[in-house]
Formats: structure tokens, sequence, C-alpha cells
């Protein structure tokens, strides 16, 4: 049997980032009913120039179903500097899983968990022998997923734009393992989820201690031999370090499941192009005439 390889797609990253590539001008794509479909039209062309290009035999898309979950039990701030999404955004969240669902492509979310939870499970699960895992998506934090069989694809700037890390990619570029990617987070936080780390650490600091004692644990048991200033820093914030490292870490136990069988990539063109021609997207209902 030939490899099997699996497209985990990271459905808000898509959605949010086609929204904005789209929005930017002013002019938001509309049906002649008025319904707002720049981010469902810019999210179909990201999907299909990634199966064009990584070639999937399975494709899933994963998806947050809503602003809470264990991470804000936690911490209540987690997250807490969003701002509430555009509104024309809104009536798009629904719909892209109708298109998604046209695709034959199953929608996966979990309430309590986030996206990366669910990619992260699914990833673990689905990586064997026989199949190579590639995770689409924009957002870094997924590097941690990065494994011999787990592929993380990070969507840059421009059309057709993409960085494969596997596990010699990430060392060589971040200097990191994706056990360390967490670790690094917990130490200097991540403002773009709103949790802050140990206090005035910034991450070369922090590269530097995990270059010499591998994460966490090491440096905490090695906290005598760092300078006055750090250790005061580390110690300083203690509990807020082991919450941060805990937010930081991807779920790969979460109880999602999605069947290989049940993922097949084989659209069924008739059913995609009716839903292509109801939303008005000519030019793509042509382009799979």
């Amino acid at each position: 049997m030939t490899d099997r390889k699996v497209l985990l797609v990271d459905g808000m990253a898509l959605l949010f980032r086609a929204y904005y590539a789209s929005s930017y001008s002013g002019y938001i794509k509309r049906t002649s009913a008025g319904l707002p479909t720049n981010a469902v039209h810019g999210f179909v062309k990201y999907l299909m120039d990634a199966v064009k290009r990584f070639r999937p035999t399975h494709v899933v898309c994963c998806w947050d179903m809503g602003s809470t979950t264990f991470r804000t039990e936690q911490y209540e701030a987690y997250k807490g500097n969003r701002e509430a999404p555009p509104e024309d955004l809104i009536p798009q969240f629904d719909l892209v899983k109708e298109v998604v669902d046209s695709f034959g492509v199953p929608n996966v979310g979990l309430h309590g968990y986030e996206a990366d939870d669910c990619i992260g499970t699914l990833a673990q699960h689905y990586a064997d022998d026989q199949t190579h895992v590639f995770v689409l998506t924009g957002d870094h934090d997924l590097l941690q997923v990065v494994s011999e069989r787990v592929h993380v694809v990070i969507m840059k700037k421009g059309a057709s734009n993409y960085a494969v890390y596997d596990l010699a990619g990430l060392l060589e570029e971040r200097g990191l393992t994706p056990r360390q990617i967490i670790e690094l987070k917990g130490l200097t936080g991540d403002t773009s989820d709103n949790y802050p780390g140990v206090k005035g650490i910034g991450e070369k600091t922090a590269l530097k201690l995990l270059a010499e004692y591998g994460d966490i644990d090491g440096i905490l048991a090695n906290l005598a031999a760092v300078s006055a200033s750090i250790r005061g820093k580390i110690e300083a914030s203690l509990d807020m370090l082991h919450l941060c490292r805990d937010l930081a870490t991807i779920r790969c136990d979460v109880p999602v499941s999605c069947p290989i069988d049940s993922c097949l990539w084989a659209p069924d063109f008739h059913r995609l192009r009716a839903k292509f021609e109801e939303l008005e997207f000519k030019g793509l209902a042509q382009q799979i005439g």
C-alpha cells in the first residue's frame, strides 16, 4: 500500500487570514442577497492551493468551538486581549463549515478545547509507519507537534508560500526541539495569547537558558549556577512559569476521533459546484467545471 498523507487544517487560522487578506482595501465580497463571503472564498482558495501542493490522500479540518476552554478556567486572562471578530466575519463561521462539508471533509472541534488540541490529538493518532501528517496553519504554537511523521506547514505572506517544518528543519532554524517550543513559551509568555511567562525574561535569555539546561526543570535544578539577576526573576515568578508552560502545552489526548476512512480526499465535484454557484463563486465554480 502506498503511504497515506493526511492534511490537518487549522480552520480558524485560514479563515481569519483569508478575511484580513481580502478586506484590508475596505471591499467585502458578498452574494447578491448581501451575505458576506470574502473569508470563505479566500479559505477555499487556500485549501485548494494546499491540496494541490501537498497532494494529501486524506483531509480533516479542525475548529475552535467558542472562547471558553480549560485554559480560560486555569487563567482567566488567557486570550483576554483579543478583540471581538469583525461583524462581517461572524456569519461566515457557520458558512465555512458548510463549504468544508461540501468538499466531503470532516469538521472536527470539541467544546472546552482549542483546535490546536484536536490537531495535536489527531496528528498523534494518524501518524504511523504508513501515514505522514501535514498540519496546515499560520500558528507557530503548533511547531510543538512536529515529529518523525508529523510536519507542520506554516502559511507565509503571499500566495502558495509555505514554510514546512520537520524535526531537522526546526532544529536548524530555531535551535529548538518540539518540546522546547513549549518551554520557551513558559519562560517568555505569549503576548497574542495574553499570558506573561517570567517577567523580565525575553526570548534571547530564554534560548540561552534552554541551550544550556535543556528545559525548565533543568534550569530550576541549576538555579544556583545562573546569574543572580535571572535567578531572582525566575524565583519571583515560579507559579506563573509553571502555569504558562501548562497553558502553552497542546493536549494530544483529547476525546476526539475521526476514523481515517471518513476523511478520504475524494470531493464530489457536482455537489461542490452546486455550493459554489449558490455562493456566487463563479470563478471557483468554473475551475472545477
